[in-house]
């Protein structure tokens, strides 16, 4: 058989994708990144940017202890893309508040932080006083809240503008705006078949987010149904307001508020089963900006400077799937939903790490 022109052929330019083909690029493998529309344009690029998985996890599963690895290295993450592109990654040690409005809210927080305290996640329970002065704009009436000093935020515009940089710096070959119609798995390599070309490379990563499991794939010439992702629709807005006047991100239920270096104010979120529905829904945006500035009274009468919508990639168990299909050239990196930012760096190691020791 004639050598390969690559080693890799990674599907899917979101943060997951990028990330993979990147940390593979770094270890010297010839790696392809196949985008259906523009590297970061979906998901990846519609996150908040929160990353703080005591927000999300609540239990010491496997998924958690993924989720704080993951945390942990992101400060060594952000420092490579930006060494590797150039450009730089807002990254900031921003920490975050859970707020309690009454006291039943604080004792169901407390409870839930002495917990996550037992796996190694540091929080500190505090007073309405100190809620504060940690977050100035605040509402009235907070009783205290919990305060997680290790949250980070993370500008993903800028990430992935920085990412898919790093990517072409170390040789990554990106095509864009091709979908791939079908992956074909054979024992000596994986071929891709676009609209007018394919490409055919030693293994194959499918990180398509929630358009993964619409990929056809053959293996050995059988067809072969991959593990289920779908589109969970959510609004977001932006603010402007004063560089540093929100003090660290509150959260409250479902609503959070969370700020730039710049100023600039991100209110989320909602959570819709509509499909690929791109349009932007009045009634959920009226509702998210009642609830930010319920929460920040700051934000009452602003007009949001921007509002958009993203399609976070689900699964039905809630669990990303990651890792080979089985014994075959084809690795799975999807269905990360609310949390593809935080777990690109443990997916990408994880990922990278498996295949390069299978070449």
């Amino acid at each position: 058989m004639p050598a390969l022109a690559f080693d890799v052929l990674v599907v899917g330019g979101g943060v997951i994708g990028a990330s993979i083909a990147w940390r593979l690029a770094r270890q010297h493998t010839r790696v392809m990144l196949l985008d259906a529309k523009s590297v970061g344009v979906e998901a990846s690029s519609a996150a908040a940017g929160m990353l703080g998985p005591p927000g999300d996890f609540d239990t010491s599963t496997n998924l958690w202890k993924f989720a704080l690895a993951s945390l942990a290295s992101y400060h060594e993450f952000a420092a490579s893309i930006a060494s590797d592109s150039g450009c730089p990654v807002e990254l900031r040690h921003s920490g975050a508040v859970d707020v309690a409005l009454t006291e039943d809210e604080l004792r169901s927080l407390s409870d839930r932080a002495a917990r996550q305290r037992g796996y190694g996640v540091r929080s500190h329970i505090v007073s309405n006083r100190r809620l504060y002065e940690l977050a100035p704009l605040l509402r009235d009436g907070a009783v205290g809240g919990v305060h997680y000093p290790d949250d980070l935020t993370v500008d993903p515009q800028a990430l992935m503008q920085a990412l898919e940089t790093a990517c072409l710096n170390r040789g990554v070959f990106i095509v864009q705006g091709t979908p791939v119609l079908s992956l074909q798995a054979g024992a000596e390599s994986v071929k891709a078949i676009l609209r007018d070309r394919d490409f055919e490379g030693a293994f194959a990563v499918i990180a398509a987010g929630a358009w993964s499991q619409d990929i056809p794939v053959a293996i050995d010439g059988q067809p072969h149904a991959l593990p289920p992702a779908f589109p969970v629709k959510g609004h977001l807005l932006g603010y402007r307001l004063d560089a540093g006047s929100l003090g660290t991100t509150v959260r409250h239920g479902h609503t959070y508020v969370l700020q730039r270096a710049e100023g600039f104010t991100v209110a989320g979120s909602s959570l819709e089963n509509a499909g690929y529905d791109r349009s932007l829904n009045a009634d959920v945006i009226a509702d998210l900006r009642a609830r930010a500035a319920a929460l920040v009274p700051a934000l009452d009468g602003l007009e949001p400077e921007r509002v958009w919508i993203g399609f976070r990639p689900a699964t039905p168990n809630s669990e990303p799937h990651i890792g080979r299909v089985g014994s075959s050239r084809i690795w799975l990196a999807y269905g990360h939903y609310r949390n593809g930012i935080l777990l690109a760096p443990a997916t990408a190691e994880r990922v990278a790490g498996e295949i390069r020791a299978a070449l």
